[in-house]
C-alpha cells in the first residue's frame, strides 16, 4: 500500500536495490535484495519480514545507519525519506576500528 499524496490519493510504490554491508550482509544472507516502498521506513519493514526467521537481522538493522542514494539519512524520520523509482538504500552497520 502506498502513502498518500497532497491530493490524499495513494502514491505508487518505487522499486530499487538495498544494498547491505558487514554485518547486515552476515545478518541478511545477502549482499543485496530488491525493495518495492514509498518510503524508506516501508522498505525497512519489508527487509524485517523477509528476515524474520533471522533474529540478528533486526539487531542489526536497529543500530545501522542508512545511506539514501548516496545521502546520509541521519536522525530524520524514515517514515519521510522517500525512495527513488531505481535507487539504492545502504544499510551500513556500526563499524570498529576507524
Amino acid at each position: 500500500m502506498g502513502a498518500p499524496n497532497h491530493a490524499g490519493a495513494e502514491t505508487a510504490p518505487a522499486t530499487g536495490t538495498i544494498r547491505y554491508w558487514a554485518a547486515a550482509k552476515a545478518a541478511a544472507g545477502t549482499p543485496e535484495e530488491p525493495y518495492e516502498a514509498v518510503t524508506l521506513a516501508e522498505a525497512l519493514r519489508a527487509a524485517g519480514d523477509r528476515h524474520a526467521h533471522q533474529p540478528e537481522f533486526a539487531r542489526v538493522l536497529a543500530r545501522s545507519s542508512f545511506l539514501v542514494d548516496g545521502a546520509p539519512v541521519g536522525t530524520r524520520d524514515h517514515a519521510t525519506i522517500r525512495l527513488a523509482q531505481g535507487g539504492t538504500v545502504e544499510v551500513l552497520p556500526p563499524f570498529a576500528g576507524g
